[in-house]
């Protein structure tokens, strides 16, 4: 196999019905398959989650204890120029790959969003894919593809941060080069909602907020974006004239700001 240009890194655990998907996904990329190494990041997975991600890849290892330290050991095992990074539900359409090398190397970006859909069955995920379309390329959002000697030079992601460690590695990123969207989207599949696990996920990642505001500290300009009320409720939804949006759907709306009600008043009640 050739040197390659592209290491997507995608942490696991227990993603027997997803993980095949996503590495099918990976080998369907327009971009030369002989230029992409795929390198797996498994955490003690008890289904057989590695057995599949065996018959895409030799790169396939066990780390842990959370995502952070995973991608971080993914990076250090990469050989590619540029890093893709990847949750084992997602699966990528054709031209993304090949659409970020052109960026990052003709442009000489730093890091890309690449727009993510929330695919699955029923209402409530229509609702979280139309909340999701307001975040591309916002303080929302975190840059999934990077150039190598950018993610060195940011020390990859903070380990101490469990949850808003997107948001940090994101700010480290534009602190140093331009970002910007690109137009290939990503699918994220979440199959039917359940509503129980949503919030308690949500819980669980916003453990380490309050660390994660003290590192930057509360008067920074991103900060009062992510952790303030206006900006989550009302702002990142009517800016760049996103509020028509919002008035085309207003029941997918109203779910919206349900789930964020919901969010944010665990958050304030300290249920974290």
């Amino acid at each position: 196999m050739k040197q390659a240009d592209v290491s997507v890194i995608i942490t696991t655990r227990d993603e027997e019905k997803n993980i095949a998907g996503c590495l099918r996904s990976i080998r369907k990329q327009t971009y030369p398959g002989d230029r992409i190494e795929i390198i797996v990041v498994d955490n003690n997975s008890t289904d057989k989650t590695k057995e599949i991600a065996k018959r895409f890849t030799p790169l396939v290892f066990n780390h842990g204890p959370e995502r952070s330290a995973q991608r971080n050991f993914g990076a250090r095992e990469a050989g590619g120029k540029y890093l893709l990074f990847l949750d084992a539900d997602m699966c990528l359409n054709p031209g993304v790959v090949g659409e970020c090398v052109r960026l990052c190397g003709k442009d000489g970006y730093a890091g890309l969003y690449i727009p993510e859909r929330i695919v699955g069955e029923g209402f409530w995920i229509k609702v979280r894919d139309f909340e999701r379309s307001f975040y591309d390329g916002t303080v929302i959002d975190c840059v999934r593809f990077v150039t190598g000697a950018i993610f060195n030079e940011v020390e990859g992601f903070d380990e101490n941060l469990t949850g808003p460690e997107d948001w940090d590695f994101d700010k480290k990123v534009r602190n140093l080069g331009s970002v910007t969207v690109i137009k290939s989207k990503l699918n994220h599949g979440e199959g039917t909602f359940d509503r129980k696990r949503y919030f308690a996920k949500k819980r669980y990642y916003s453990r380490n907020i309050d660390a994660y505001e003290k590192k930057w500290g509360k008067d920074d300009s991103d900060i009062k974006k992510q952790l303030g009320a206006y900006y989550r409720f009302l702002g990142v939804f009517l800016e760049r004239g996103k509020y028509i949006k919002l008035a085309l759907h207003p029941i997918l709306a109203l779910g919206m700001y349900y789930l964020r009600l919901r969010v944010g008043l665990d958050y304030i009640l300290g249920e974290r």
